[in-house]
C-alpha cells in the first residue's frame, strides 16, 4: 500500500505525488535514471548552478499538469480520474528516453532515433510490465487519444514541459529573464471546441512567456560558451566512435561500449529490445568516466579533446549572421594541423562550422490560441498588440565557427 508522498521542490515548494501507478512509475529504474542526467546539458560550464536533472524537471511538469487539470475542471470541463492519471503519466514520462547529457548522443552514437522515439519505446515496455495500465497515457503521448487537448498539455507550444523548464532553468542558472508566470498562465487556460485556449486577459502573460523563451535560448541554451562545450562533447564522441569502429580498444562502461562499438540502425534499435534495455542503463556518469580516462589515450586528437573538456579549455566560438569565409576556415585548419602535429583531416575536430537555430514560436497547428471576449479565436501573434511577437515567429539562423583559442 503506497502512502501519499510529498517532495520539497525548490521551484514550487511541496509537490504531492499521487499514489498508485504514478508513484510506482517514479520508483521504477527507468525513471530513477533521470536523477543522473543533467536537464540542461553543458550549461553548467557557464552557469555553475545549472546542475539540476531531468528527474527534477519531470516532477515539476507533473505538478503543473495537476494544476492545469484542476483549472479546467473548475471551469466546468469533464475530465475523468482515468484521464487525469493518464495525462499525469504522459507528462511524467515525456523525457524518460533522454540519453546522457540530454542531446549529446542523438547525433553521435545513437543515430536517427530521437529521445521522443525512445521515450515512446520505454513507455511501451513499461506498459507491458504494468499490465496495460499505460494504454491511455501512450495514446495521449502519441496524440491518438480523441480528446486532443490532453496531448496539447503534454506537447505543444504552451505545454507543461515548457512552463516548467523555463522557470526551473531560470532558477538554477540565476538568469531571471526566463522567469514566467506559470500560475497565472495555467489559471487562464480553457477549452474551446476540444482545443486548449488562453483567455484574452492572459495575453500579456503569454507575451512574457514567449519573450522569456527567446531570451533563455540566446542567454543560456545557445550561449556561445555552452555551444562550445556541447560541440566539444560531440567531437569527443564522434572521435571515440571513429576509433572504436576501426578496432581500437577504449575504456568504457559496458553500456557505452555496446553503442560505441556497434553500428545500430534505427530499425534494429526499435525491433531489438536488448538495445533499449542497455540504453536505459546509461547516464551522464558513463560518458564522464570514459572521458576522464581518455585524457590519457595515445590518440592525440581524442586525448586533447578530452583534456580540453575536463579542464574547461573550450573552443573559441565566433557567431555571425553569415557563413564563415571558406578561406578563413581553411587557414585555421592549416594552423591547427601545424599546432597539434596532426593531419588537416584530423584538424577538423578542432576547427569547424555549424549553424544554430532559435525559433521561439511557430505559427502552425500547435499554435497558441487566444479566446477573445467576443468568443472568437485568434493566434497570439494576431491577438497581441506587441509587434515583437511577429518577429518571434521567425526562425533565426546564426552561423558559428569554432577553433582553439591558441590559434587567435
Amino acid at each position: 500500500m503506497n502512502k501519499k508522498k510529498i517532495i520539497n521542490d525548490p521551484v514550487y515548494g511541496f509537490i504531492s505525488i499521487p499514489e498508485g501507478l504514478v508513484f510506482s512509475l517514479i520508483e521504477h529504474r527507468y525513471f530513477q535514471r533521470l536523477r543522473y542526467i543533467k536537464q540542461s546539458g553543458m550549461t553548467h560550464m557557464v552557469y555553475p548552478g545549472s546542475i539540476h536533472t531531468r528527474f527534477h524537471h519531470a516532477l515539476g511538469a507533473m505538478h503543473l499538469m495537476g494544476l492545469a487539470i484542476e483549472t479546467l475542471r473548475n471551469k466546468g470541463h469533464q475530465i475523468s480520474e482515468q484521464e487525469e492519471e493518464a495525462v499525469t503519466v504522459a507528462i511524467l514520462l515525456h523525457d524518460v528516453g533522454h540519453g546522457p547529457f540530454s542531446h549529446a548522443l542523438e547525433s553521435t552514437i545513437v543515430k536517427d532515433i530521437s529521445h521522443e522515439d525512445i521515450s515512446a519505446l520505454l513507455m511501451q515496455r513499461l506498459n507491458v510490465e504494468f499490465g496495460g495500465r499505460l494504454d491511455m497515457a501512450i495514446n495521449i503521448f502519441n496524440d491518438t487519444y480523441p480528446r486532443r487537448f490532453l496531448h496539447q498539455l503534454v506537447s505543444g507550444q504552451l505545454d507543461m514541459d515548457r512552463l516548467d523548464y523555463l522557470n526551473r532553468d531560470s532558477f538554477f542558472t540565476g538568469v531571471t529573464e526566463g522567469i514566467v508566470g506559470s500560475d497565472r498562465i495555467i489559471k487562464m487556460l480553457n477549452l474551446h471546441e476540444g482545443q486548449i485556449v488562453v483567455e484574452e486577459k492572459g495575453i500579456y502573460s503569454i507575451e512574457k512567456f514567449l519573450i522569456a523563451r527567446r531570451l533563455m535560448y540566446w542567454q543560456v541554451y545557445l550561449h556561445k560558451t555552452v555551444i562550445s562545450a556541447e560541440q566539444l562533447l560531440n567531437k569527443i564522441l564522434v572521435r571515440a566512435r571513429e576509433l572504436a569502429l576501426n578496432g581500437k580498444k577504449l575504456f568504457c562502461t559496458p553500456a557505452l561500449c555496446h553503442f560505441l562499438y556497434d553500428r545500430i540502425s534505427r530499425e534494429e534499435f526499435i525491433h531489438n529490445p536488448g538495445h533499449l534495455e542497455i540504453f536505459a542503463q546509461m547516464d551522464d556518469t558513463d560518458i564522464m568516466s570514459a572521458i576522464k580516462v581518455w585524457v590519457n589515450c595515445d590518440d592525440t586528437v581524442l586525448a586533447t579533446l578530452c583534456r580540453n573538456l575536463v579542464y574547461r579549455n573550450l573552443f573559441h566560438v565566433d557567431i555571425a549572421n553569415t557563413r564563415p569565409d571558406e578561406a578563413v576556415v581553411q587557414n585555421m585548419l592549416q594552423k591547427a594541423a601545424a599546432y597539434y602535429g596532426i593531419s588537416t583531416n584530423d584538424a577538423a575536430f578542432f576547427v569547424f562550422t555549424d549553424t544554430v537555430l532559435n525559433d521561439a514560436y511557430k505559427v502552425d497547428d500547435t499554435n497558441i490560441r487566444i479566446l477573445m471576449k467576443d468568443g472568437s479565436i485568434k493566434d497570439i501573434t494576431t491577438a497581441s498588440d506587441n509587434a515583437n511577437l511577429t518577429a518571434l515567429a521567425k526562425t533565426v539562423t546564426k552561423y558559428i565557427l569554432c577553433y582553439p583559442k591558441q590559434l587567435i
